[in-house]
Order: structure tokens, then sequence, then C-alpha cells
């Protein structure tokens, strides 16, 4: 759950030119593919990935590793936060090149989240968790200043962290409004996908590891929740939805599956229409598991989903989806000039170029 390694398949070829079958829907022509951007850090692995334009985009990964491109990709700078070598960061949000928060997970003080307004020449720590029950996952911002981070349940409800300074500054939210967690649900800090918002005070977060996978949805900012079952197969804590995506505050993305190296991952993706109300199966959803998902910038019906085992793309909302590329990637983030990013294991770092 939050407790995610680097679990998965290794892909051993390097990633391939891809061809998109339906390369209209992205308004781009034949010929589009991932370009491996090297940041020549093959000891690392990337969950976390924040894209702010096609020319610049952070990393956030082991080691305390944060790297940060303003040239798309073409050279890479080290901006990790000084003493953070045994942290494990999953998560990283950025508002531009200047400006980012990154989240280290783990249990007890190991969850950490810091703050950079100059593009990571320097870094405040302003979060560090104290409880040693607590276990944080995943953040999303709703804007500049009101964010939320995500935490496995304390006490039998998942906690909430609520910023109002842009990640300056954390609060625990009252638990009173969330839901009791099921019996052995957690998250899972694999792509940073885990908590999404959309709008000014929506926000939705993904579950698995209990008997159901579930999308809890927030309308508040965070202070209730109402939990929704997915048809995601849960039950094992290495099976449930592992990111979400949401083009609006109606029309919503989830992936998943089992995590473990080589297991079947049936009915891996589902679709709401609704906010979260509801959820359906993909009729063709991907073949394996899939831990990051993005919808594709100034569509209303494309989307693209990464795994250790490839990357696939739907062009009709989320109902069916076709492998594009075999490349092993653990998240995605699409930006709406048109720039998609993908990082992963083994310092894999990619554009969507043509």
């Amino acid at each position: 759950m939050g407790r995610l390694t680097a679990a998965g398949v290794v892909c051993g070829a390097a990633l391939a030119a891809l061809t998109v079958p339906s390369a209209a829907a992205l308004g781009r022509p034949q010929g589009v593919h991932w370009a491996v951007k090297d940041p020549g850090t093959p000891q690392v692995r990337y969950r976390g990935l924040a894209a702010v334009d096609r020319h610049t985009a952070w990393l956030a990964g082991t080691g305390g590793t944060v790297l940060l491109t303003r040239d798309g990709g073409t050279s890479w700078r080290n901006v990790s936060p000084p003493g953070a070598s045994a942290l494990e960061f999953r998560d990283v949000e950025a508002f531009d090149a200047r400006h980012a928060v990154v989240l280290a997970i783990g249990e007890g003080e190991a969850s950490r989240v810091y703050r950079t307004d100059d593009g990571g020449a320097s870094w405040t720590e302003s979060f560090r968790n104290t409880d040693p029950d607590a276990f944080y996952d995943c953040m999303a911002f709703f804007d500049r200043r009101h964010g939320l981070a995500m935490g496995d349940p304390v006490d039998g409800r998942f906690r909430i962290l609520s910023t109002s300074d842009g990640g300056r500054s954390w609060r625990v939210l009252p638990p009173a409004g969330m839901p009791p967690a099921l019996d052995g649900e957690a998250g899972f800090a694999a792509s940073g996908q885990c908590l999404v918002t959309s709008g000014s005070r929506d926000a939705w977060l993904a579950t698995g590891g209990g008997a159901r996978a579930r999308v809890l949805h927030s309308a508040d900012r965070g202070l209730t929740w109402t939990a929704t079952d997915t048809p995601v197969p849960a039950g094992d804590p290495a099976r449930g939805v592992f990111a979400l995506a949401f083009r609006d505050r109606v029309h919503g993305l989830a992936v998943g599956g089992d995590y473990g190296a080589g297991q079947p991952s049936p009915k891996a993706a589902a679709v709401t229409r609704d906010g979260g109300h509801t959820w359906q199966p993909s009729a063709t959803p991907p073949p394996a598991y899939r831990s990051g998902v993005a919808w594709l910038p100034h569509s209303r019906t494309s989307a693209l989903a990464v795994g250790p085992t490839g990357t696939d793309l739907t062009t009709d909302g989320g109902r069916t989806w076709r492998t594009i590329d075999t490349g092993s990637y653990d998240t995605v983030s699409c930006t709406p000039d048109l720039g998609c990013w993908a990082a992963g294991e083994q310092g894999r770092v990619a554009r969507l170029e043509r």
C-alpha cells in the first residue's frame, strides 16, 4: 500500500518509438512516440513527476533525489534537498520552474514535505510526521495555495493534511468527515496520483488492499468524504486502484490492478461520468497493472496509462485501451501546451514527441 517498493517487471529493452494508432486523437500527425530524456541516474526510480510545460518538468525519486529540467529534458539539474539521501520521494507538485513541493513517504518521521521557492537552490522542510502510525502517500493541489496530502488509515480512517499557503505549513484535518476504512485498506504511493483534484474544491483519493477497491470523493477540500466501490479487483495488499485522473469534476479514470510481477490484472481500469458516484469497468482494459494515468491535453476522450509493462492509449474516454509501447514507466503527466512526460525505474524519463 503506502509501503509499495520497487515491485514490478523490469523492462530489459530500451524505450522504442511508438506509433500511436489514432494519432489524430492527439491532435498530432502519425509518428508520435516516447523520446527518452536520459537524466543519467540509472540507480533512481522516479515515481514523482510534475510537468509544468513541454520544457519544464520536475522529478522526485529514491535516494532523496529531485531533478529539474527547463530545456525539454536536454539537461537536468540535481536540486535534491540537502541531507535527504535516506528519504523516498514519491510525489512532487510544481507550480512553475521555481516553486515546487515534494513528499517523502515512510512510517513516522520518514514522511515529510519540503518546499522550494527558488528552483531547488534551497528547500524548507514544512512538515515532518511525528505519529508513528501515520504513513503519507501522495499530494494534490487545487491552486497555488490550497492543497491536500493523503495518508494511510490511522485509528481506522484515512488521514488528510491540508495547506492553505502553498505547502509552507500543514495541518491534520479532523477525522470526523472521513468514513471508516475497510480492514486492510490503504493507498498506494506508486505514482503521486492516488490523490487528485479538479477545480477549486473537489478531490478524490484511491484505495486498495481491503475487500474492495474504492474511490473517496470530497467536495469541500477534504473536510468530508464519501466512498464508492469500483470494479477494479482488490482483496489483496497488492491489488486496488493505484491512480486517478479527472479532466473535470465529472469525468474520471481509475487504473490499477495487481503490482506483483507477472500477476494477472483483469479489470485494471474503470470510468466515471458522474464525479465518482458510480464507476464502470473498461470494456477493454489495459492488459496488465497500471500505476499512472493522465488525460491528454485539449481532448475529451483520449488519455494515457502507464505501468511496468507498457503504455496504453484510450481514445474513447476509457472504455477501451490499446497498448502502444512496452517501456516501463510508473507515472505520467501532461500539460496544456501538449507536453506529456513519463518517468519510472532505472532513471527512465521520456517526453511525448513526434
